[in-house]
């Protein structure tokens, strides 16, 4: 996917989830957060960020805050980009080769669930997390406690005795950590649901994303290590 108008800046600080300041062209300008994850390593002041130009002259604040560069490497943080991204490149998915049909947003049990899909007679259920946390070299998620996350991984558990094929996407929002893991320290519930699930058959893929300040796309998979170093 592509941004049409960026600007770069300079992150000053985030009063709120929803809002965050910057030096952009020389003035302080009030921007929307595009991520209500925590994002603690990455929001540091003085981090050279990227902005999207807001095509809405009714909006309160002018720019989205889509990107931040940590060192060198540049992490896409708008929690919007990896629906669209896996949605771009469904067909280079393992699994997902043959799709025939693809619905976004499908409901099953209590929960939306990202991505329904068929290929002939088979039908398979996709949740895609966004990653944004690196930390020596590994990806991990969540960035803080996520219940809604539980749910999910839950709900595509049960699903496989209903007949479904059920994947979770963890897409790394950056290129760099060779490995990802379930966040254990931050959410224990989570991480060892994903381990329970994926012993029950849930398909459990990583893969990173190639990003520049105006674009990011599906990269290359990456290995899943858990707690029990699988």
């Amino acid at each position: 996917m592509r941004y049409p108008n960026i600007v770069s800046g300079t992150f000053i600080e985030r009063p709120n989830r929803f809002v965050a300041y910057a030096e952009i062209n020389g003035k302080k300008e009030k921007c929307h957060v595009k991520n209500t994850g925590r994002c603690k390593e990455l929001l540091i002041p003085g981090a050279r960020s990227v902005f999207s130009v807001s095509d809405n002259p009714d909006r309160s604040t002018a720019y989205d805050l889509i990107g931040v560069y940590k060192g060198r490497m540049l992490v896409n943080i708008d929690s919007q980009a990896p629906n669209r991204v896996v949605a771009e490149s469904i067909r280079s998915i393992p699994g997902f080769e043959h799709v025939d049909e693809v619905r976004p947003e499908y409901t099953y049990g209590n929960s939306r669930i990202d991505i329904f899909a068929k290929s002939g007679g088979t039908k398979k259920l996709m949740e895609i997390k966004g990653v944004t946390l690196e930390k020596d070299g590994t990806a991990l998620f969540p960035d803080a406690p996520t219940e809604r996350g539980l749910k999910h991984v839950k709900e595509l558990e049960a699903s496989l005795k209903e007949g479904y094929e059920a994947y979770i996407m963890f897409l790394i929002q950056m290129t760099g950590p060779a490995v990802f893991s379930p966040n254990y320290e931050m959410d224990e519930k989570f991480a060892s649901a994903v381990e329970a699930a994926r012993r029950s058959g849930v398909k459990v893929l990583a893969c990173d994303c190639a990003v520049t300040d105006d674009t990011i796309s599906m990269g290359k998979p990456i290995r899943v290590k858990f707690g029990d170093h699988s």
